[in-house]
């Protein structure tokens, strides 16, 4: 199956700051792809190079297999773009947006009404038809704002942090319309920093400073994280952390999570942990991106001590 969102090596540079580094993804039609990272990571940065808003340093990007560089004008026609600030008209109703917004996206009158009855019926917004946008809670305006973007039936969706700042509730009902539009055929990308997001997902790309530090399915990264995952509770996590830093048992990670201690250690070692009241956990997509992190952290740190060898040592092999 050809990929409809795919990069090579894709770079942006915004001076001497690398912002998107080698990014290298590969999407398939109809996939549901979580674009995750916390703030600052590149995720915003990559999005708007695939919609074609900024060009990227180096590397190549393809949209249903058109150069987006060179085929920018042709593919904005056939993918949706929302932002976390996507901009609705505060002024205007639920119906004058989505009207407005189709004729931005050049809908034929004849068949904007069927269009705009779809999105009130897919968003749940029929009751809210006739109210003010800038009077509408936050979940229910994001839910206008994913309207008005697929108005023009996109082939590619494009969601930018949409659930940012809406409530858990409003959070599952914009769910349910992804999932609606994924079954209908749609692409949907969407960058999130909520690790539980991840779970609704196809397929999930990591991103740190700027690189793709792992991506798969869901279930395929938490099976690839290796060892005993375990959880210790405590009432001062801190403490409990730096004890068992300086216990000398053989850890291959650590790191405090609230009020607990997650540990990750070889089934083996699992007795030397006797003394705590331990139970071992499935990995969450939170441990999914710091094994992940941490990995390339090793990575990079083995790759500097490697070159700063060579430059004291020339010969070094």
């Amino acid at each position: 199956m050809a990929a409809v969102i795919r990069t090579k090596d894709l770079t942006v540079r915004f001076g001497t700051f690398t912002a998107v580094d080698r990014l290298n993804l590969c999407i398939e039609p109809g996939q549901i792809f979580g674009f995750l990272g916390p703030n600052g990571s590149g995720k915003s940065t990559t999005v708007r190079v695939l919609c074609g808003i900024l060009l990227p340093t180096s590397g190549e990007c393809y949209i249903l297999g058109q150069n987006i560089t060179a085929d920018k004008r042709k593919i904005r026609q056939q993918i949706g773009y929302m932002s976390q600030k996507f901009s609705l008209y505060q002024d205007l109703t639920v119906l004058e947006n989505l009207e407005f917004y189709a004729g931005v996206y050049g809908i034929a009158l004849e068949q904007r009404q069927a269009r705009i009855e779809k999105m009130l019926e897919l968003a749940g917004l029929r009751e809210a038809g006739n109210v003010l946008a800038g009077s509408l809670s936050t979940g229910i305006r994001q839910r206008l704002a994913l309207s008005c973007a697929v108005l023009h039936e996109p082939q590619i969706l494009f969601l930018d942090e949409p659930t940012s700042g809406v409530d858990p509730k409003g959070r599952r009902l914009f769910w349910q319309i992804i999932y609606r539009l994924a079954e209908a055929g749609t692409t949907v990308l969407i960058t999130t920093h909520f690790m539980d997001e991840a779970e609704h997902c196809d397929q999930v790309g990591f991103i740190n400073q700027g690189r793709l530090v792992a991506c798969g399915s869901p279930q395929q990264l938490k099976s690839n994280i290796e060892g005993v995952l375990v959880n210790i509770a405590a009432a001062d996590s801190m403490q409990l952390f730096a004890l068992l830093q300086k216990s000398g048992l053989p850890l291959a990670d650590a790191y405090i999570c609230g009020k607990n201690v997650r540990l990750r250690l070889a089934e083996s070692d699992l007795p030397l942990l006797a003394a705590w009241d331990y139970e071992i956990i499935a990995p969450t997509m939170e441990d999914v991106f710091i094994y992940n992190v941490r990995k390339q952290e090793k990575v990079d740190h083995e790759q500097t001590d490697s070159h700063t060898e060579k430059r004291i040592y020339p010969d070094a092999p």
